[in-house]
């Protein structure tokens, strides 16, 4: 079968296209003929830590697909069965999801709405409602909201019953993230909308912080937090890893932040909050509601194409790579 994978050497990463076995499943695990996959930022910048330098490695981290083999414990699922998942070597024509994290597909999803699904919703859920606590009519900001997670969270959020203020450099992505429900969105880059928040919310600030940006505009989160507000950090597209921080406002404000990522979580911790997503979320996307918005998709032999419109940031939500 066909598979990418990067090549890295500390400085640059070199993504080539290779014929492999396909593999076999474990006993815990599901194949799946890949009918698409999505993209994600994080997984092509190598400080991330991602990819050990020197190495090579299959890339793609969500995929969705029919099944085609189930391993012997696998008792959930069954051949022929529209599932999605996180899954490491995704951008293949087939790949391995454990059980545990497959997720049955509801069957108002295309198959490209249903690859954007698993890491990016899973991480948006693992935010606003596992560490994030959100509850209806709080406010949540995101920094940088036409990204794909920066999406997601949007549409999630308001799913829940939370208001949503969203910063992006474009007007016109704003205008476009309207029909979600956006309640306010302001047209900056820059570490300046505390004063915009603080008049959307009566004075009071937000209660979740959704930071896609990164350390460029830490400070400025801290500052439009409420009482007992929480600061998530998802990403840090902007390349700065260290800020700032109003100890005092921490403390006096009962403030919360945490991390979100899997870089270090075992499968165990990783397959933690799948039940309760399968119960919370994938109905409200059986009804159409805080579904993925795709942007593009592209062929499976395109994903440098693919690679280079994500680069560019000039995208609104997520991109997909078709499966062959």
């Amino acid at each position: 079968m066909q598979s990418y994978w990067m090549q890295n050497d500390g400085e640059k990463a070199n993504i080539e296209l290779r014929e492999i076995e396909v593999p076999k499943p474990a006993a815990d695990q599901i194949l799946i003929r890949v009918r698409a996959a999505g993209l994600n930022r994080g997984e092509f910048i190598l400080g991330h830590g991602l990819h050990q330098s020197g190495s090579a490695k299959q890339i793609g981290m969500e995929a969705a697909g029919e099944v085609v083999a189930c391993g012997e414990q696998i008792t959930e699922f069954k051949v022929g069965d529209r599932v999605m998942g996180r899954c490491p070597g995704a951008f293949a024509e087939f790949a391995l999801i454990p059980g545990r994290e497959a997720l049955l597909m509801p069957p108002s999803l295309t198959w490209e709405q249903a690859a954007a699904v698993p890491l990016t919703s899973m991480v948006v859920f693992d935010m606003l409602v596992v560490q994030g606590q959100l509850k209806a009519g709080e406010w949540v900001l995101i920094p940088g909201v036409s990204s794909g997670v920066g999406v997601t969270a949007l549409a999630m959020a308001k799913a829940l019953g939370a208001k949503v203020i969203g910063t992006s450099g474009s007007q016109s992505k704003l205008d476009q993230l309207k029909p979600l429900g956006l309640d306010l969105g302001i047209c900056t880059r820059l570490p300046n909308f505390y004063n915009a928040v603080m008049q959307a919310t009566n004075d009071k600030g937000v209660d979740l912080v959704v930071n896609t940006v990164g350390g460029s505009v830490f400070a400025e989160c801290i500052r439009a937090l409420a009482f007992q507000g929480r600061l998530a950090t998802v990403g840090y597209v902007d390349g700065v890893l260290k800020a700032e921080m109003d100890i005092e406002a921490l403390h006096a404000k009962r403030l919360k932040l945490f991390g979100v990522s899997n870089k270090f979580r075992n499968a165990d911790q990783r397959a933690e909050s799948t039940p309760i997503f399968k119960k919370q979320i994938l109905p409200l996307m059986a009804q159409g509601k805080c579904l993925p918005m795709v942007y593009q998709v592209y062929p499976f032999n395109q994903l440098l194409e693919a690679k280079a419109l994500m680069d560019s940031s000039q995208h609104l939500g997520k991109i997909v790579l078709a499966g062959l």
